[in-house]
């Protein structure tokens, strides 16, 4: 069978700004290989670790074993910060993603995993750095997403909860 090559410590600024380029073509799969070919090197690289849990949260889709990979990689961020920055976004993709799918009964879901998604980005704009209002677009984005989808509510205490498999 074949075997992974490693890269060198000198390609890593290089190989980070092709996995932003894959995710922008939006080829994932690419960003995340690069990605890890980045932490096989650099275990604790902050900027691979980011850009991996965003190309995980675009495969949120297609691939259900993706979105516990993006929450998994975002918590191992070093700063509080985009802990919380990073672990919403996943969130609020993966609400987003269930809700395109249109799924017969999943609009509790889409709004709890929403709110969930709010309320670190709440505690995102406690922690940002001055000047950094990302947590607080990302806030508005998803107060938009619900009130341009009023379908989405909260489960009332008579309707019984259904098994999503991750």
């Amino acid at each position: 069978m074949f075997e992974l090559k490693p890269i060198s410590h000198e390609s890593v600024a290089s190989a980070l700004a092709k996995a932003e380029h894959y995710r922008l073509l939006a080829e994932p799969s690419e960003a995340e290989s690069i990605c890890r070919d980045v932490l096989a090197l650099e275990p604790s690289n902050q900027h691979a670790l980011v850009v991996l849990a965003l190309a995980l949260t675009d495969l949120i889709p297609r691939d259900p074993k993706a979105f516990a990979r993006a929450v998994e990689i975002s918590g191992r961020l070093e700063s509080a910060y985009e802990r919380a920055y990073y672990s919403g976004i996943c969130w609020e993709r993966r609400a987003k993603a269930q809700h395109h799918t249109g799924a017969h009964g999943s609009s509790h879901h889409v709004y709890e995993w929403l709110v969930k998604a709010l309320n670190f980005f709440d505690t995102a704009e406690q922690l940002r750095p001055a000047g950094n209002d990302d947590a607080l677009l990302r806030w508005n984005t998803c107060v938009r997403f619900l009130s341009h989808n009023r379908e989405l509510a909260p489960r009332t205490e008579d309707e019984p909860s259904a098994i999503l498999s991750e």
